[in-house]
C-alpha cells in the first residue's frame, strides 16, 4: 500500500504518526511546500525570540527516519490525477493508493490598494515571513498590523522586543479577538496593551497602502482622510484554504474541502483534513481530523464524533482567559450571566438548564468540568441560581474500589459521567 500525504504540519504528521503505527509495513510519502515541521501557532515566539524554529518542532528530529517516511520537502503540488492515481509537483510525480490532503492554508490578503505590491508588507503565517518581519523590525519605527484576531494579537506581542517600535493595529471589528472573547475582556487585554504604546484603531475603514516611488510602505491611509506612519505592515486578516491545484478533479470544495465524518472527500481514496477543510483553523480539530482520516486510510473505520475544538486558551500580559463555546447568544432564547471579581471575570451563556458558553478570565482553575459540560450538554439542575459557584466539588466522587472520579446531579438523579484517575 502507497500512502501519500500532502503537508506537514498537525493534520499531516499526526496522519503519519498514526498510519505508522496502523500500517508497519507499507510506504508512506509526505510532500510539502515547508522544509522543516514547525508550529504555526507558535511562529510568535520566533519573533520575540523566546523560542528558535527548532524549538517550535513539535515532533523528534528524526521523526520522518523514524517510522520510515520519505519526505520530499520543498514541493509544491500542482495537480491531481485521480484516474492515475498520481499527484503532481512542479517536477515530479508521485503515485498512491490512499491520499491524505493536509496542504494547510495561506494568508488571505484582502483587497485593499497597493497591499499586494507593496515592499516590506507581512504575512504571518510561513517561518519564511518572521524570518523577515525580525529582520525589518530591527531597523523600523513604524508598524501597522491590520487584523486583530489570534495571529494579529500574537504577532503584536512578539514585536514588544522590538522596543523602539510604535505599534498601530488596525481592524474591521469593534473590538480585537471578537471571536474568541467578548466585550468586556478583549477590553480588559486592550487597556494593558495601551499602557504599553499601542495604539487601536476599530472598525477601520482602509483605503490604501502609501508607497513612495520605490514601492516601500511609508503608511495605511483610512477612509476618513487619516494616515498611519508605517515602515512596514503585517497582514493577518483570515486564511484561504490551499487547494488551487484540485481544479479538474471532481473534489468538491466550498470555502475548503468537503469531507464526511470519516474526512473522505467526494473522490475515492482521497482524504483531507486540517486548514484545508476549511471548517474550523484550530489545531485540535486539525489533529483529531488527521487521526480519523489515517485510520480509514488503512480500512479501519472511524468518524469524526464531534468537532467540538471550539475552545481558546489564551494568556496575553500575565492574564489567562478561555473562551468555550458560544460567547454571545445566537438569539433572545438564551440567557446570560456575568460576574467580575477583584482578578477574575465570567460569563455564561445558557438556557433551559444546560450552558452552551462561557469566558473565563483570570481565575481558570476548573474550565476543564466546564468543558465537558458545554461539549456534552448536561442539564444540571437549578443552573441559574447555581451556575457562579459550579466547580469540580460538585461532582467529587469516590468508587467502591476508592478511586476518585466525578460525578454531576442531572435533576437531583446522580449520574456518572466522566472518570478521572488521580
Amino acid at each position: 500500500m502507497n500512502y501519500v500525504v500532502l503537508g506537514a504540519s498537525a493534520a499531516g504528521i499526526n496522519a503519519v504518526k498514526t498510519l505508522r503505527e496502523l500500517d508497519k509495513d507499507s510506504n508512506i510519502v509526505v510532500i510539502s511546500k515547508d522544509e522543516n515541521v514547525y508550529s504555526r501557532c507558535m511562529l510568535h515566539h520566533v519573533i520575540s525570540e523566546h523560542r528558535t524554529l527548532k524549538q517550535i518542532n513539535f515532533v523528534d528530529e528524526d521523526f520522518m527516519e523514524q517510522n520510515n517516511v520519505k519526505w520530499i520537502a520543498g514541493k509544491t503540488v500542482k495537480g491531481i490525477d485521480i484516474n492515475k492515481k498520481v499527484v503532481q509537483t512542479e517536477d515530479i510525480t508521485v503515485n498512491y493508493d490512499k491520499l491524505l490532503i493536509a496542504t494547510g492554508a495561506s494568508s488571505a490578503i484582502p483587497p485593499i490598494k497597493n497591499l499586494r505590491d507593496g515592499n516590506f508588507v507581512y504575512s504571518v503565517r510561513n517561518i519564511d515571513d518572521i524570518y523577515k518581519i525580525k529582520e525589518k523590525a530591527q531597523n523600523s519605527k513604524n508598524v501597522v498590523i491590520i487584523g486583530a484576531g489570534l495571529v494579529g494579537i500574537d504577532a503584536l506581542v512578539g514585536l514588544f522586543k522590538y522596543e523602539q517600535l510604535n505599534i498601530s493595529v488596525a481592524f474591521m471589528e469593534k473590538y480585537i479577538l471578537d471571536r474568541q472573547l467578548d466585550e468586556y475582556t478583549a477590553s480588559v487585554y486592550e487597556n494593558k496593551f495601551k499602557e504599553k504604546g499601542v495604539k487601536f484603531y476599530p472598525s477601520a475603514s482602509i483605503q490604501e497602502i502609501v508607497l513612495d516611488n520605490s514601492k516601500n510602505v511609508t503608511g495605511v491611509a483610512f477612509s476618513n482622510g487619516e494616515v498611519l506612519d508605517a515602515d512596514m505592515v503585517i497582514v493577518a486578516t483570515g486564511v484561504k484554504p490551499n487547494a488551487d491545484f484540485l481544479d479538474g478533479t471532481g473534489i468538491e470544495y466550498d470555502r475548503g474541502i468537503t469531507i464526511d465524518d470519516m474526512c473522505q472527500t467526494t473522490q475515492k481514496d482521497i482524504y483531507a483534513a486540517g486548514d484545508v477543510v476549511g471548517k474550523n483553523a484550530i489545531w485540535p480539530l486539525a489533529v483529531k481530523q488527521g487521526i480519523v482520516a489515517a485510520y480509514n486510510m488503512v480500512g479501519k473505520d472511524k468518524k469524526i464524533e464531534d468537532e467540538f475544538a471550539f475552545k481558546n486558551s489564551m494568556n496575553f500580559m500575565d492574564i489567562p482567559t478561555i473562551s468555550i463555546g458560544m460567547n454571545t447568544p445566537v438569539d433572545d432564547s438564551y440567557k446570560v450571566l456575568t460576574r467580575h471579581g477583584i482578578n477574575d471575570y465570567k460569563k455564561f451563556v445558557f438556557k433551559d438548564n444546560v450552558i452552551y458558553g462561557a469566558v473565563i478570565q483570570g481565575d481558570i482553575s476548573y474550565v476543564g468540568v466546564l468543558t465537558y459540560l458545554i461539549k456534552n450538554k448536561v442539564e444540571i439542575y437549578d443552573l441559574e441560581n447555581r451556575i457562579f459557584d459550579v466547580c469540580y466539588a460538585d461532582f467529587f466522587n469516590i468508587k467502591e474500589n476508592g478511586e476518585f472520579c466525578y460525578s454531576i446531579y442531572v435533576k437531583c438523579e446522580v449520574r456518572f459521567i466522566n472518570t478521572v484517575n488521580q
